[in-house]
């Protein structure tokens, strides 16, 4: 990799986790008894922003936060974590962004989010922006903020000639116009499945799936399919990488993770196969860890 940091932007959402760890997840209409609680920093946005600081990069975070002790909160954990904070705006009228996690014996999770502020974050608030963007490697960007502000930052992205990265998760339809202007996407299965009709299960599967969404334009699709690995098609590859062996106990920052690292190779000047394995050890170690922000590694961990 290259030596010296290098610039990316990581434009989304912030909340403030409230995890409680069961036995297994509630079905519907079912009351069960969990154990521990705790609160973390999280929201796919900012956890992808502190993935890419703590492995390297140096990263400007756009979002937009509450009034309130939750927004005060998210800034200050972003300036602990070396994060340019200063397009993080406050909206006087909504609160803060909160996500209400259960976390099984198993480690997997289901996740409700409250955006409150994140939905306040428009197109308008992209416009300081611009010149921080123009300086950028990469641009990451996900869907808990509104879609229009999502296409307005890759249309300036494309314009001034930087790669933009899309998580697309929660998982929603997009139209050809915004995934044309993509350099890479990285959905999971089920976002897969949900963007191309495809039901992903296997490595013929992902195939299918990456190769609809290459034909509409986007350059680098990357599928994860968890402990099952990462399928990686381009020009160039078209193959699936296995995610290392670990004993996970949580699951919810791993795809984060994962982003934040592949912003940091790709930024550095690694190849596309090089920084999904990159990214795969990233979001090995995540997972072995509970909760979101506080589960993402150090660089010097990966080692």
């Amino acid at each position: 990799m290259k030596k010296g940091k290098m610039n990316i932007v990581v434009i989304g959402s912030s909340n403030t986790d409230m995890v409680v760890q069961s036995d297994h997840l509630p079905v519907p209409g079912e009351t069960i008894l969990g154990g521990t609680f705790f609160m973390n920093p999280g929201g796919k946005g900012a956890n992808q922003a502190v993935a890419a600081s703590r492995l390297g990069g140096s990263v400007t975070f756009v979002a937009k936060t509450g009034d309130d002790v939750f927004g005060k909160q998210t800034v200050q954990n972003l300036q602990k974590e070396g994060i340019n904070t200063d397009f993080v705006t406050i909206d006087p009228a909504l609160p803060s962004g909160v996500a209400l996690i259960t976390v099984d014996a198993q480690a997997e999770n289901c996740i409700v989010v409250a955006p409150g502020s994140n939905m306040a974050l428009t197109a308008d608030d992209m416009d300081p922006v611009i010149d921080r963007i123009k300086l950028a490697e990469i641009i990451l960007l996900q869907l808990e903020i509104p879609i229009k502000t999502v296409r307005y930052a890759i249309e300036i992205a494309n314009r001034n000639g930087v790669k933009v990265i899309l998580n697309p998760a929660p998982a929603q339809k997009l139209p050809d116009s915004l995934l044309g202007n993509l350099y890479m996407i990285t959905p999971n299965e089920s976002e897969a499945e949900i963007l191309t009709g495809v039901r992903v299960t296997d490595t013929d599967s992902a195939e299918k799936a990456a190769r609809i969404l290459r034909n509409k334009g986007i350059e680098q699709v990357i599928i994860t399919m968890g402990a099952g690995g990462v399928y990686l098609f381009s020009e160039k590859y078209s193959e699936l990488i296995p995610a290392p062996k670990v004993n996970a106990v949580d699951t919810t920052a791993a795809g984060d993770t994962f982003n934040g690292a592949l912003a940091v190779a790709l930024s550095e000047g690694c190849n596309i196969r090089e920084a999904v394995l990159f990214a795969n050890r990233a979001a090995s170690i995540a997972v072995t860890r509970p909760g979101a922000q506080v589960s993402i590694p150090y660089r010097h961990e990966l080692k």
